[in-house]
Order: structure tokens, then sequence, then C-alpha cells
């Protein structure tokens, strides 16, 4: 399983946080802040967007770590993705990214 495979099945290697973090950029940390603050309806700091990736060892972003439903129930499953599972059809948390 490839690691920079979100657990909700986005790719975290195409990922604009992770960008930022791994260039260290700041300009691009806003960016994404505001972008995501935008898609979320509250506002989501510029010094939150730290992240490695969802999968892999290493800093996640606050709502990555802290807010999303999908990773800890994935995790907690033992699945890879939501793909895995079989409640995905009607599973209210991935309507989060099916919009």
């Amino acid at each position: 399983m490839n690691q920079l495979m979100g657990c909700c099945g986005l790719d975290c290697g195409t990922c604009e946080a992770r960008k930022a973090t791994l260039e260290n950029n700041d300009a691009l940390r806003a960016k994404v802040a505001a972008d995501w603050s935008r898609l979320n309806g509250f506002e989501i700091k510029p010094e939150w967007i730290n992240c490695e990736g969802c999968r892999t060892q290493g800093v996640k972003t606050v709502y990555c770590e802290q807010m999303c439903a999908i990773r800890p129930c994935v995790l907690g499953k033992g699945y890879a993705t939501c793909h895995d599972c079989a409640e995905k059809d009607l599973c209210p948390k991935l309507a989060v990214i099916k919009n």
C-alpha cells in the first residue's frame, strides 16, 4: 500500500499542506489555511499546516490528527483506506470528500 494514500483515498503526495511542510513554505501554508478555512467553515491557522501524510509517521495537521472522522475509523478497523470497508457507499463520514 502506498503510504502517501490517505485513509480517505485522497493522495497525500499531491497535498499542498504536505508540500508546504516538506518545503517549509510559509506562503503556501497561508494559502492552504485560507482555502481550508473556506472549505470547512471555520478558521484554520497557517501554523496548523504541518503534515507529512495521513498514514506516514510524523507530524499531521490539526484537522488530520484531531478532527477528521475518517482516519480513526479506518485505522481502528485495520483497513488501508475506506475503499476496503463494506459500508463505504452509505458512510456519512465520506460525505465530506464526496461533495
